[in-house]
Order: C-alpha cells, then sequence, then structure tokens
C-alpha cells in the first residue's frame, strides 16, 4: 500500500468514527453543557456566531460543548485546506459559524470533502512537498492529512463521550 493510500484509509477511517457518533445529534445536545461556563458556541455582542478560543490553550484546557468540539473540527479542516491548498486568504474571523447541529456537521461534511479531495489527488512524491500552515509554518503534505487524522480521532472520541455522557444524564435510565 502506498502511503497516500494509507493516508486516505487512515484520513476516511477516523472521520467515519466521528460522524457516525452525530446521527442523530440535536441542538439542545449541541450546546449542553457538563458544567457550567464550558467553552461553546455564542453570538458576540454583534450578533455574529463565534465560539471560544484562546492562544496559547488555557492549561488545564477547559471543557468544551459538543458544538465547539465539532465546529472546531469542522473550522480546522477548513483552515488547513485553505492554507495547504487553497488561496491561503481565509483567517478565523472570515469563518461563518454555524449555530445549529444541521449546520456544524455540514461545515465538518465540507471539509473532509476538501481535504480528501485534496489528498485524492496527490502523487506519492507530492506527500513530501511543503505546505502552508494558517500560522505560517511549513510541513511536509503527509503531515497536514496525519494531524486532520489526530485530529478526528481525538476530539471525535470526546464527542462521543460527550454524547455517552448526555444520554446517561438526560435519559432517566441508570445503570443496574
Amino acid at each position: 500500500m502506498t502511503r497516500s493510500a494509507l493516508l486516505l484509509t487512515m484520513l476516511d477511517d477516523a472521520y467515519a468514527r466521528v460522524r457516525e457518533r452525530l446521527d442523530g445529534l440535536s441542538d439542545e445536545e449541541f450546546f449542553w453543557q457538563p458544567i457550567p461556563n464550558c467553552w461553546t458556541i455564542y453570538q458576540d455582542s454583534s450578533g455574529r456566531w463565534t465560539y471560544h478560543y484562546a492562544m496559547p490553550d488555557p492549561r488545564p484546557a477547559p471543557i468544551t460543548t459538543i458544538g465547539w468540539l465539532l465546529i472546531h473540527l469542522g473550522a480546522c479542516k477548513l483552515m488547513y485546506h485553505e492554507w495547504a491548498y487553497g488561496a491561503a486568504r481565509l483567517t478565523w474571523p472570515d469563518l461563518q459559524i454555524p449555530h445549529t447541529a444541521t449546520g456544524a456537521i455540514e461545515l465538518l461534511e465540507h471539509g473532509q470533502a476538501l481535504l480528501r479531495e485534496d489528498l485524492t489527488g496527490l502523487a506519492e512524491h507530492q506527500l513530501d512537498k511543503p505546505r502552508k500552515t494558517n500560522w505560517g509554518e511549513l510541513w511536509p503534505a503527509w503531515r497536514i492529512f496525519w494531524t486532520m487524522i489526530n485530529h478526528d480521532a481525538t476530539h471525535g472520541g470526546a464527542i462521543g463521550h460527550l454524547r455517552d455522557l448526555y444520554y446517561w444524564t438526560h435519559s432517566g435510565a441508570r445503570g443496574s
């Protein structure tokens, strides 16, 4: 198996696990805060939808909502595509942040389709070619995809955990 084929398989598998955990996601779950003051999706003072973020990441990291995680996954896919394979003009403030579960899933699907197309179009030798990141660093192309695979696995697991927690705290069901 070529490196391109392996990366594509991993990209598809990691994404499939995330996407499967989103089936039936409601807006109530999207905004649910397991503890007060989670990082979430919100309207700023101008009425524009955005999400909490800080550079550098706070230590310890704040608890996030499913909506925050989902927007973060989709937005990062768009930004990695934009800077590595697109026009390299899009910035975080330019992003239109969806404020529904359906809209956020569409953002995620769009970002995944762009990255998948980027990878599918690469010849094996192009995996080592330098590509831009949105913060100005150059990475080999393979690292862009590897990072997005890891990103899906990490945040997808958190989404799955939060959905399970939501179910068990809202269904009335209790373990025997």
